[in-house]
């Protein structure tokens, strides 16, 4: 039983990869927000004839109440949409709105059903295939709005449909036995294509993402390249408030070429991953870390970075300080590096990275100098 319920779980409802589990949040939201102004106004439209439709001796409450207070929540809920349409959609309110989505349309759909229910017992039964085609019609639709969410599309249907369902089957009324069947084929159908669609959906963004880590990755050393480097650093300057700081630091190895030249380009290329790997455990989370191209690297250590309060030259370095053994040979190399801080030494990328690199041209151009606030000098051999 627990291997059935694995796989139907499985089948049903498949893990989402972590890689794009944002991506999904907000392709799901944006869908919503799309396609459900249009079923909350048709939902209040409905209202009139729903009410004119209710069965007499039903109870008010149901018969009534039920329909009115689903017209309020679509009138609601299309104005809220519709004043929120051409709003930025951040993945906390992408969240939020999926399991509100969810809970609002289970709620409305079992308000449905009940209603649904109610009337076709009390209604005679030559009337019975009215409050069917209400039913089947609303819960499509609200299925089709909603399939970008495969449980809120599952509960909905299960609600809307399996009752009317059951009863038409169980009726006794050929024509409404057909009806049944031929509604229960047209929902696995649908569900069908459900399925289909989230698994398309899934590797469609997984797809993506790839592309978008080719687009930004440096494919040898696995760190960020030039382009992602430039955007995280506009991003940067963009946020960054009056009274914080952060900075960049650009790296120049020294003596990179002679081991090109006498161990050959494989070597060299595991000498630029190595230094890569020491590179991103010395920084952490902390800061970005970046390969411009060939041996220089950059590094941007974020506002409120810890690495703000130390020698940021200085602790790079000594990171790169141990000997290196690639592919059982040991390498020499040294490292320059130049500093610069936003605001006091620029305002814009375009004069962090001037005053980085003249402080890493000064550094290359000494062996041993004072470090100045804006330049860091050091060499490892």
């Amino acid at each position: 039983m627990t291997g059935v319920s694995h796989w139907l779980r499985k089948r049903f409802f498949p893990p989402i990869p972590k890689a794009i589990r944002d991506d999904i949040a907000l392709l799901r939201a944006d869908r919503i927000e799309t396609l459900t102004p249009m079923l909350f106004l048709m939902l209040a439209a409905t209202t009139p004839t729903a009410i004119y439709a209710g069965v007499q001796t039903v109870h008010p409450i149901i018969r009534i109440g039920f329909p009115v207070t689903l017209a309020i929540v679509g009138l609601l809920g299309f104005l809220f949409l519709m004043h929120n349409r051409g709003r930025r959609m951040s993945l906390r309110r992408a969240r939020r709105m999926i399991v509100e989505s969810t809970w609002l349309s289970g709620i409305t759909g079992a308000m449905c059903s009940v209603w649904t229910v109610v009337n076709w017992l009390a209604a005679p039964p030559a009337t019975h295939s009215y409050y069917a085609m209400i039913m089947a019609m609303g819960s499509l639709a609200t299925a089709y709005c909603m399939s970008s969410i495969r449980f809120a599309t599952f509960v909905n249907l299960i609600i809307g449909l399996v009752p009317i369902s059951i009863l038409m089957l169980t009726s006794g009324h050929p024509p409404e036995i057909a009806a049944g069947t031929s509604l229960v084929v047209a929902t696995l159908f649908l569900l069908r294509m459900i399925l289909q669609q989230h698994d398309q959906l899934i590797d469609l963004l997984q797809l993506q993402h790839q592309m978008r880590d080719l687009a930004h990755t440096d494919p040898l050393t696995g760190l960020a390249n030039r382009r992602e480097f430039d955007m995280r650093l506009d991003e940067e300057i963009s946020e960054a408030r009056p009274n914080s700081h952060f900075g960049i630091a650009l790296l120049d190895l020294d003596g990179f070429k002679p081991v090109n030249d006498q161990h050959g380009h494989a070597i060299g290329d595991g000498l630029l991953c190595e230094i890569a790997q020491r590179l991103r455990r010395a920084c952490g989370d902390h800061a970005v870390v970046a390969r411009q191209g060939g041996d220089e690297f950059a590094i941007l250590v974020h506002a409120g970075s810890p690495l703000l309060e130390t020698s940021l030259a200085d602790h790079i370095l000594a990171a790169l300080a141990a000997p290196y053994r690639i592919g059982g040979r040991p390498i020499s190399v040294g490292a320059s590096i130049g500093t610069a801080n936003w605001p006091e030494h620029g305002a814009t990328a375009r004069k962090l990275f001037e005053v980085a690199d003249k402080a890493l041209y000064a550094a290359k151009a000494v062996d041993r100098e004072p470090k100045s606030s804006v330049e860091s000098i050091a060499r490892i051999a």
